[in-house]
């Protein structure tokens, strides 16, 4: 896929919870995806989903879309500096009042609605994460699922 001369729209989704070595991959495939022009679509969490954010923006912020699964208030205070910096960044107030989890899964749904190809990073106990990837697949997107554990 990094071959492809088409640009795409990326989501890459993962795991709030993740290995030091790990992100440092996630960093390299994001700042090659948006090195090569693709479009990246995120949330806000941190782990995975910061890694990416961070990676973006270091290259090319315009090539960034974060969605945010409830409003920038109630994200934790160590992503909201960062979250700052994003260009296209989409608040979801209206699901302020929800759990979190189900919040969450909304947003991965927008998400995945949004993008071509799915990249997601995660736990074999992930259930937000796999059904997202679930749901791509129904949706016919492309998913690459890669797993911590």
């Amino acid at each position: 896929m990094l071959q492809d001369r088409g640009k795409r729209r990326i989501a890459i989704l993962g795991s709030r919870h993740v290995p030091v070595v790990s992100i440092h991959l996630v960093e390299l495939v994001a700042r090659s995806l948006a090195q090569e022009g693709h479009n990246l679509i995120t949330s806000g969490a941190q782990g995975v989903n910061s890694a990416v954010i961070r990676s973006v923006l270091d290259v090319d912020p315009s090539r960034l879309t974060v969605l945010l699964p409830q409003s920038l208030d109630r994200q934790p205070v160590e992503s909201r500096d960062q979250l700052e910096r994003v260009l296209h960044l989409v608040e979801k107030p209206e699901n302020d009042e929800l759990p979190l989890p189900m919040a969450s899964s909304l947003c991965n749904q927008e998400i995945i609605g949004r993008c071509d190809q799915l990249i997601c990073y995660a736990f074999h106990d992930s259930e937000t994460l796999l059904s997202s990837c679930r749901t791509a697949e129904d949706m016919g997107k492309v998913v690459s699922l890669m797993f911590f554990d």
